[in-house]
């Protein structure tokens, strides 16, 4: 009985330290679970902070793309608005020119961009002697790009019809180095052109730019020159300009030519020669491109001694070039010639090579150096004969005329004959070695 008691004892401790055992094991599971929950829990918070923060990055783009789309919404409102005005604008224009009852001898397109103060100038110059005229001669402002100060002080004008160039295609030079200003001109070009012809139909456009201003017999001189324009195919423009038109070398604002080389700045174009220029017109350089014998294809310009236009843009795409020299001192006529009574039939293309023959021939010719000099020696006209383009150079510098040549023609030249005032009255013949036959002069050195 008493081992039995004995026996029973160790079993009881065993089954003691058993229960001990398992307790402390169990204490053990329970502690490590406590703690994985503990980390689960701080891991679960930890998403839900991320995942508020989240929502709440996402509730504020969410706002921001509404702002931006009522904004984008609001551009969109504005730019219609800008359409629907200058439509209208142009649709009122279109209109009052209807009403008339003459028809239009040319629009006048003012060529702008952004520079409200040069523009203002050229309209108040126009504006100065265009009320008499209003109706044969329509104007018009072409904007390239969105320039707001341009666009205001050209809606401000009642008596002109405004027209805004939108191009947003890249530009990409042909060449390293080019502006990307003449490649925009020229598109912007192209496009009033296509406009003013295609669009409300006009017969003739007079090109001015926004740095211009024009002498009192302007639209007269050219409603003189429409009517060449038409009897004449051999014209290709009439120009308001002489490159040679410096105080120095001119003096008969009655007088005009005929030349192989297109003078631009201020310039009038007829219907049926842009039918043939628009479909291949350039990438840029515009003006020296119609200076090309591929393009002007032989006919020729009409073009006065005294400048019926004044470029006064020092600052501008061209970056000032040859202002200083050659167009600050252009003499802008002030005399009110009387174009309608004047008979013009001498510059009809059979007539103009025999009386510009006879002037010619008539000059008293002038050979070797010093010709400064010996030109101020003689009483009346000189011709002086050049063998190149070097020699021309030359003498043109002694002189102070244009000295620059395009596609083998210098400037204003008219059969290779360029012609200038020196001392006032005496005329200056600078002769090409091909020119006098070209005039059909024989016998003559």
């Amino acid at each position: 009985m008493a081992r039995w008691s004995c026996d029973f004892r160790y079993l009881l401790i065993l089954v003691v330290i058993g229960f001990i055992y398992t307790q402390m094991k169990l204490f053990a599971t329970q502690s490590e679970y406590a703690e994985a929950l503990e980390t689960a829990v701080e891991a679960e918070n930890h998403c839900r902070n991320q995942m508020r923060l989240l929502i709440d990055q996402i509730s504020m783009n969410q706002e921001n793309i509404v702002v931006l789309e009522e904004k984008v919404k609001r551009q969109e409102q504005e730019c219609e608005h800008l359409r629907a005005l200058v439509q209208d604008l142009e649709k009122k224009g279109v209109r009052s020119l209807t009403r008339e009852e003459q028809a239009p001898v040319a629009a006048v397109v003012i060529m702008a961009c952004n520079r409200a103060d040069y523009l203002e100038r050229t309209i108040k110059s126009i504006l100065k002697y265009h009320s008499l005229v209003a109706s044969k001669f329509p104007i018009f402002v072409s904007q390239d790009g969105s320039n707001s100060d341009v666009r205001a002080k050209a809606l401000s004008y009642d008596q002109l019809t405004y027209m805004q160039h939108l191009d947003y295609e890249p530009v990409r030079t042909e060449r390293p180095g080019e502006l990307i200003a003449y490649y925009k001109i020229a598109r912007h070009y192209k496009w009033a052109m296509d406009q003013l012809f295609y669009k409300h139909k006009f017969n003739r456009v007079i090109i001015l730019e926004d740095d211009m201003e024009i002498a009192p017999d302007f639209f007269d001189y050219f409603e003189a020159g429409a009517g060449l324009l038409d009897k004449d195919k051999s014209i290709m423009a009439i120009s308001s300009w002489n490159d040679n038109g410096q105080k120095q070398f001119v003096h008969d604002p009655y007088m005009l030519y005929r030349s192989d080389f297109f003078p631009g700045l201020g310039w009038m174009l007829a219907k049926p020669t842009w039918d043939e220029l628009s479909p291949k017109w350039p990438k840029a350089y515009w003006d020296d491109w119609l200076r090309l014998q591929e393009n002007h294809k032989g006919r020729q310009f009409i073009r006065p001694e005294v400048c019926r236009t004044y470029n006064f843009g020092e600052h501008g795409s061209s970056l000032g070039q040859f202002f200083q020299q050659y167009l600050k001192p252009i003499k802008l006529n002030d005399v009110k010639v009387d174009w309608k009574s004047m008979n013009l039939s001498y510059l009809m293309e059979d007539k103009f090579v025999k009386h510009f023959a006879d002037m010619v021939k008539n000059a008293k010719p002038l050979y070797g150096s010093d010709l400064v000099l010996k030109t101020n020696n003689v009483d009346g006209d000189v011709r002086i004969k050049y063998k190149d383009q070097s020699h021309f150079e030359n003498i043109a510098q002694q002189f102070g005329i244009f000295e620059e040549w395009k596609d083998g023609i210098p400037r204003t030249a008219y059969k290779g004959v360029v012609v200038f005032r020196h001392q006032t009255l005496k005329r200056v013949f600078l002769v090409g070695p091909d020119s006098l036959h070209q005039l059909g002069i024989q016998n003559v050195v």
